[in-house]
């Protein structure tokens, strides 16, 4: 999230990451452009009016990278014109202050959804769904009940099913810049996975060396 406005910036990733997200907040332009040439980002919320580089040279500056983020502007500058110009420059969305919270999460949604080429709010994989809008799983309408950094591992592998997922982009999808996350740690959460999708017919298997990806168990003998 590009946001120089303290008190938005602090709220609405409060609210991201109470959905399950994880967020970063940078509050100047510059910075922006900065943490995107280094970092690999799924979704970028843009606010334009930023103090040392306007967010639609943040903007340019990703796409001329081939920044593949969604971007997401979220601006009070709200004329056609800068409508216009902000979707012609590579924004996926645009969105004018002031907005609507659940009407902003919807849109993350629907982009992150996108991005992954998804076209519904379930993915099915096995006898195991996932609601998108919910981030729940369940298997033959039946809720399975996971811990947070769990589901949060689930949910990455069952977006990219069958194939390996490394672990660098996983932390990267759960973590944020100050959150402490290794990957022994993930070692341990995907251990702990692997027992609890058994009885659903699914498994976590590793890629030595790589990452991890989600397949379907073995039939028993």
């Amino acid at each position: 999230m590009v946001e120089d406005n303290e008190t938005l910036a602090d709220g609405l990733s409060s609210i991201l990451r109470s959905s399950g997200y994880a967020v970063d907040v940078v509050r100047d332009g510059a910075s922006a452009d900065a943490v995107t040439a280094t970092e690999t980002f799924d979704l970028v919320i843009l606010d334009l009016n930023l103090p040392e580089m306007g967010g639609l040279q943040v903007l340019r500056a990703m796409r001329a990278r081939q920044d593949k983020a969604a971007v997401l502007i979220l601006t009070a500058r709200g004329t056609t014109e800068e409508r216009v110009k902000g979707l012609d420059l590579g924004a996926d969305d645009y969105m004018t202050k002031p907005f609507d919270v659940s009407e902003l999460e919807a849109r993350v949604r629907v982009l992150l959804r996108r991005r992954a080429g998804l076209h519904s709010s379930s993915v099915q994989y096995g006898n195991v769904s996932l609601d998108l809008t919910s981030r729940t799983f369940s298997a033959d309408g039946v809720l399975i009940d996971l811990p947070a950094r769990e589901l949060g591992i689930l949910e990455v592998l069952f977006m990219r099913a069958g194939k390996v997922v490394p672990k660098d982009a996983i932390i990267q999808s759960l973590a944020g810049f100050d959150d402490d996350l290794s990957a022994n740690a993930i070692e341990q959460y995907v251990s702990r996975l692997r027992k609890r999708l058994g009885p659903y017919g699914l498994t976590v298997r590793t890629a030595r060396g790589i990452g991890y990806y989600l397949d379907k168990a073995a039939e028993p003998a």
